[in-house]
């Protein structure tokens, strides 16, 4: 699941401002006819460092561990994930569990004969996790035990150019379907936030020539 958490809100007028700054044209300053105008002509034209004078935050919420392990290799991104040392999926010595440990299951798992098998394997697991603190391990060292497949939570802040370069990769057919499923969800919201920036894509799935297109310009 994807939440909004933050978005500047006069962004594009912002980042027009910025391009004005470079090339002193001020007198053709007139939102939001040449905001549109501005903005569109210089993506066109591969001027995208003026985009980071926008910035957006996101908030990833139940993605699994393998999603996050892909999603900070964006390292131009700021991150606040939630941690596995101070949250706990069950009672310890001395505290009450403070989260319900939750997964992620594939479809292409579920759909299989032994996807049963996930479900114990990934129970076992937990079973370990909760017999490792009840014997006095911190969360901090049982966690180990615990699968990629856990539920996490994590804030996500970056500049519009940053989101466009994310967009274009993980919206890809070719991305992994779990990250890709959330590009494209962050997608649609910032479309309706900055249409100008994201003049190039559209609402739903891409395709790989669309996508393609947009990175080669």
């Amino acid at each position: 699941m994807i939440k909004l958490e933050h978005y500047d809100k006069e962004g594009e007028v912002n980042i027009e401002k910025a391009c004005r700054t470079c090339y002193s044209s001020w007198y053709r300053f007139n939102p939001p006819e040449s905001t549109k105008e501005l903005i569109q002509k210089v993506i066109k034209k591969g001027h995208l460092s003026v985009l980071e004078h926008a910035s957006v935050s996101f908030r990833f919420i139940d993605v699994s561990r393998v999603l996050t392990h892909e999603l900070v290799r964006h390292r131009h991104f700021s991150f606040s994930m939630e941690s596995q040392r101070y949250i706990v999926y069950a009672d310890t010595l001395d505290r009450k569990k403070t989260k319900e440990f939750k997964y992620i299951i594939p479809n292409t798992v579920e759909s299989q004969e032994i996807s049963s098998d996930y479900f114990l394997l990934i129970d076992k697991c937990y079973q370990f996790y909760d017999a490792l603190l009840k014997k006095g391990v911190p969360p901090e060292d049982a966690r180990y035990i615990l699968p990629n497949a856990t539920c996490t939570e994590i804030v996500v802040t970056g500049n519009l150019r940053t989101w466009r370069e994310f967009l274009i990769k993980r919206c890809h057919p070719r991305a992994h379907w779990e990250i890709r499923e959330a590009a494209n969800e962050i997608k649609d919201i910032l479309i309706d936030l900055y249409p100008d920036v994201l003049f190039d894509f559209h609402k739903g799935k891409m395709t790989e020539e669309e996508v393609n297109k947009i990175y080669r310009g």
